[in-house]
């Protein structure tokens, strides 16, 4: 299974090679929120995607039926399919499919049509208000744009859903329903209800001075996550299939593990016990040992129980060559997209494999020693490295676990 397409939307770029290189330079898209007054919020920033013209992919007239989080979706989705060079009018479109998550939806749509109904009562509901806000509607519109009638579906499963998406197209292509599938994940949360009630659980850091410096995944003086938005895809495909289209290949699919904590609805195992065992059947599933993997992407939220957790599951799964493997957290420079992080952390992984360069993890300036110190967190500054595998982790709300394993081709 091959990755031949990639695109993405996020606070740093709208474009992969872009976002790549904003990474190592370790440049953050975290901002002070403009789209609404957050003065009255505890937390005033985001990784917000500023002046977003979803009119350079699709016209305004489509647009006007999607919720935000859609737009992003469809917008990823048509760089994906350009970058990859698929023809969809040579194909048979029951052999393509379009799997893509997200964790919140349309919460934008549910909040404006509720201002709606109190203030104007229900006839002023909008009738595109289902259509917007439906957590599907990424994947049917995606599937709409280019005519696919393959397997579509959505999954939403928190912070894990888009490593889902990719995991579940995975299996899809090589059960032999599909030969290609658009995949990966889209979230546009960074609403007042979405703030709200990530400040309200005080989960978000609230480094109001300086935002740049808020997401800090590792380090002992970090206070929260950074709540974010973007998309991210990528072009799943059946390996005799790209080849016979004379595709470019950025890298191999190799495996996918998911379990779930059973534990809390927020809070992961404090022994990171499902993580570990995410990752171990990910490992398996490529058919390698743990020390093949060359480098970790990072779950790395900026919160001290996921830090932790994450770092005793890498510990568990790697043993002593947990102390050799680089490990960096990308949330650091992007904050936190929910549903769509897992996909563009992909993507920087399979970057990473293209240009033999680490992200950095930056904002670690006082590792927590409870995350080990001896672990290598690749802090502050990206790394030259020949990485021909590696591991990208995901873990989300209802304690979801997911893990893929790719490889260079």
């Amino acid at each position: 299974m091959v990755i031949t397409g990639l695109g993405c939307i996020t606070a740093l770029s709208e474009s992969v090679e872009e976002l790549f290189h904003a990474l190592c330079e370790g440049r953050s898209g975290v901002s002070t929120v403009e789209s609404f007054d957050a003065s009255q919020f505890t937390v005033h920033f985001g990784g917000e995607i500023k002046n977003f013209d979803v009119t350079k992919y699709i016209d305004r007239r489509d647009a006007k039926r999607m919720d935000r989080f859609s737009e992003f979706a469809v917008a990823g989705a048509i760089q994906a399919v350009k970058d990859s060079g698929l023809d969809f009018s040579r194909e048979n479109p029951y052999r393509m499919g379009v799997i893509v998550g997200t964790g919140i939806g349309g919460i934008k749509e549910i909040e404006d049509q509720h201002i709606r109904l109190l203030e104007k009562g229900p006839t002023k509901v909008s009738p595109f208000c289902v259509p917007r806000l439906m957590a599907n509607a990424g994947s049917g519109n995606i599937a709409i744009q280019f005519g696919l009638r393959g397997p579509s579906f959505t999954v939403s499963s928190a912070c894990a859903s888009s490593n889902h998406t990719i995991g579940e197209a995975f299996w899809n292509i090589a059960s032999g329903r599909s030969d290609v599938v658009v995949t990966g994940g889209s979230e546009a949360a960074l609403t007042p209800i979405g703030l709200g009630s990530f400040c309200a659980a005080r989960s978000l850091s609230t480094r109001n001075d300086n935002p740049q410096a808020a997401s800090r995944p590792f380090d002992r003086d970090r206070d929260g996550f950074v709540l974010a938005e973007g998309a991210g895809i990528i072009i799943l495909e059946d390996y005799d299939h790209a080849r016979k289209r004379g595709a470019k290949i950025y890298a191999e699919l190799l495996g996918y593990g998911a379990t779930d904590d059973g534990y809390h609805i927020t809070a992961p195992l404090p022994n990171g016990e499902g993580a570990a065992m995410a990752m171990k059947l990910a490992v398996e599933d490529a058919k390698i040992n743990p020390e093949d993997v060359d480098y970790i992407n990072a779950h790395g939220t900026s919160t001290e129980l996921n830090d932790i957790a994450e770092s005793t599951a890498i510990k568990t799964i790697f043993g002593e060559y947990a102390y050799k493997v680089p490990i960096s957290s990308t949330k650091s420079c992007l904050g936190h997209m929910l549903g769509a992080t897992a996909a563009v952390e992909l993507i920087a992984s399979v970057k990473t494999i293209n240009y033999s360069l680490i992200p950095p993890t930056i904002n670690l300036e006082n590792q927590d020693e409870r995350c080990d110190l001896k672990m290598d967190y690749v802090p502050l500054k990206a790394r030259e490295a020949k990485v021909d595998i590696a591991l990208s982790n995901s873990f989300g709300f209802g304690g979801h676990n997911a893990c893929l394993v790719i490889g260079r081709v």
